[in-house]
Parts: C-alpha cells; structure tokens; sequence
C-alpha cells in the first residue's frame, strides 16, 4: 500500500468519536506498546494513516465544525481516551434525515436527543458530488440502529460516487443479495452487516455457543440482555427500530448451532437504557444445557466494556481490508472481512474458521465465496465460480 486510505463518515456519534481518537492516539505509537490493535499495519497501512476527508450528520451541534471537533459533541459520551485530536480541516455537513433518529427521543432534554438542525438536508447529488470531490475511497456508516431508509440512501450514494461501502448497522445491505449484485455489479467492495466488537457480547456468546457444540454440550435455552446509557440505547427503546438488530445479534449465535434452538428458548437483544452507565455497556448472559449423563449445567456471565472504543478497532481493520480489495481491483462482497467483523454477514462462519479467511485474505488470498456443506468445517470447502 503506497498511500493512506480516505474515509467518508455518516453519523458522527460515539463510535466515530472513538475511531477519530484511536487514529490519532496509535499515531504516537510503536508497535511493541500498541495495545488493543488485533493487526498494527495491513499491507503496510496503519490505523494513523487513515484520513477523514468528508463527514455527514443532522445534529446541529455537529454540523458545519470541524469533524475533530464535533465528535466530542454532546449527545456524544463515550470515554476521551485521547482528548487532543488535532483539527482535520475536514467540516461536518448536513447529511440527509429520513428515518435516521426516533421520534420519542423528542421528549428527552438536550443531553439525550438529537437537535436536529436547520440547514437545509443534502440531496442526493449532495451527497455524491462532496464524496468525488473529498476523494474518498470508503464509506462508513454509522447511522442509528432501525434507520432503514437512511442506510440504502446511503449506500445508493456510495455506488453512485464509486466508493466503497462498510455497514456498521443492523440494516441489511452486504447480507440482502439484490444490494450485493449491485456492488459487485460495479466492481465496488462492499463489508457488512452490523459491526461486531473487539471483545464484546456478541462474540463472547458466539464462542461459549461454539465451545459447547465442540465439546459436546447440548445447549437447550440462551439469553442475553444488554443495558447502556448512550444514545444507542435510548434510540432503541423504540421497538419498532429492533426488528433488524434482533434478527442480526440473533442469527449471530445461531449460526454456531448444528440444530436451531426454538424461537422461544433463544433471547438476544437490547435490555434497557440507563442514562448514568453513558457509553459503558452491560451485558448479561444465560446459558442453560447437558453434558453427559443428561445431566444439567449453566452458565451465568456479565461484561462490563466501554461500548465504542470496543468496535472501533474493528472498524479500523474492516478499513484497510476495504482498501486492500480497492488495490487489487476487488469488488462485491469481501465474505472473509464481513465473517469476521459483522454480526450479520452474507455468510456465517465460526470466529475461527472466520479468522483464517480474513489471514488469508489480508496476505493476497483470493476473495471468494465458500460453499458450506458442513457449517462445522472450514477446511476443505469448495471455491464457487
């Protein structure tokens, strides 16, 4: 990689405030006292040379500042582990609204809500014309969860700029075939859907759920409820914006299930908001199963993690994967990045086997779909053409 990578933000809430500071904070780094970083470069490219070049949203107090401003904005609250990211020259503009924040967040005062602001929403051609212009090479997307609208018109956006496209939300873009013939279509990458973090209740289930399907635990019944005091949170307790997130955290774990628990036995999602937690976020899990003899076992576990800084270095990677592809003239789907850094893919693998894809591709593996006749076994699947 002979250059730095530019990016394109849409939502400049807390996880973008945490990938702006990781950028910066890892500049003054070496790699020997590089924690929390799961690759220090891919193909030559560090976290610092990524590059923010245009930024979109609707909160007033974030529009038209400068990005390294706006991202510690309120309703923003997630931890300032590097609270001196330099200017980047790079203003905020007024991005498009549709369904892109929750009516009820309304009747929350201004610490809470968005206010929405008074310039006049971005077109289409908005959109695409500051994207060409900025140069960026890739699109992140960090909308609210359950803005369904807003996300297609975004990625309708990034086909038209020509960009590539990274879906860090629960809607589906990567993992719905129509919009995935459209990126492969135009030769454009494409990594989603909804980010899956470092360390984080997701992938922690994933495992437990994996770990009793290889040492022979049959798993009868899960749960796992969450509770946060960011924005997120309180976007969620609308119930009508869940359907996605519920299918996507959901079919997470399932995946890593030779047989599908009944609907009834499997619960994964969003608890409640609590607003003095901000951006920590807790989990609780339950896992009720068998071992041998038939005999009962479970499991209780609780994490504790800051929410946004758990996903941003994730994000960083699925960035430089991004433009990896981009180099080698990939487009479509890139199913190694999306199996392991999304929750809801276009195809689900192990965290292992998931794992060794992204290697793979990362040290110029050809990105290709792998037919899955035995989920339980990434070795020796056939390549499709």
């Amino acid at each position: 990689m002979t250059s730095g990578v530019r990016i394109a933000i849409v939502g400049i809430g807390n996880c973008a405030s945490s990938l702006l500071q990781g950028i910066e904070y890892y500049r003054h780094k070496e790699i020997e006292d590089a924690i929390g970083l799961m690759h220090w470069t891919i193909a030559d490219c560090k976290p610092c040379d990524i590059e923010v070049v245009a930024a979109f949203d609707i909160d007033k107090r974030k529009v038209g500042k400068d990005v390294a401003e706006a991202i510690f904005e309120p309703p923003n609250c997630t931890k300032r582990f590097c609270p001196d990211v330099p200017r980047a020259g790079t203003i905020v503009r007024m991005g498009r609204v549709l369904d892109s924040f929750a009516e009820h967040m309304n009747n929350y005062d201004e610490r809470y809500r968005f206010l929405l602001s008074d310039q006049k929403e971005a077109t289409k051609e908005d959109i695409v014309m500051t994207l060409k212009e900025s140069g960026a090479e890739i699109l992140v997307n960090y909308l609210p969860v359950g803005s369904e609208r807003a996300v297609r018109f975004y990625a309708d956006c990034a086909l038209e700029a020509h960009v590539a496209f990274i879906n860090c939300m629960p809607v589906f873009i990567a993992s719905d075939p129509e919009w995935a013939r459209r990126f492969a279509a135009r030769g454009i990458p494409i990594i989603g859907d909804d980010i899956k973090s470092q360390f984080g209740a997701t992938i922690v289930h994933r495992v437990l759920t994996d770990l009793f399907e290889k040492r022979g635990v049959k798993l009868e019944r899960t749960y796992q409820l969450n509770t946060g005091g960011n924005t997120d949170f309180l976007n969620m307790l609308d119930g009508s914006r869940l359907a996605s997130k519920k299918v996507s955290k959901t079919e997470a774990v399932q995946s890593q299930l030779s047989r599908r628990l009944e609907d009834e036995n499997i619960h994964i999602g969003p608890s409640d908001w609590v607003p003095w937690q901000k951006d920590n976020k807790v989990c609780f899990i339950r896992a009720e199963a068998r071992i041998f003899g038939d005999v009962p076992i479970s499991l209780e576990l609780r994490l504790s993690v800051e929410d946004s800084p758990n996903s941003a270095g994730v994000v960083i990677d699925a960035i430089r994967c991004c433009k990896l592809a981009l180099e080698r003239g990939e487009g479509g789907i890139l199913y190694g990045p999306s199996a392991y850094f999304m929750k809801h893919p276009p195809q689900q693998f192990t965290d292992d086997e998931a794992y060794q894809m992204v290697e793979l591709f990362i040290n110029g593996g050809e990105n290709i779909k792998y037919e899955m006749p035995d989920h339980r076994s990434w070795a020796g699947k056939q390549a499709v053409t």
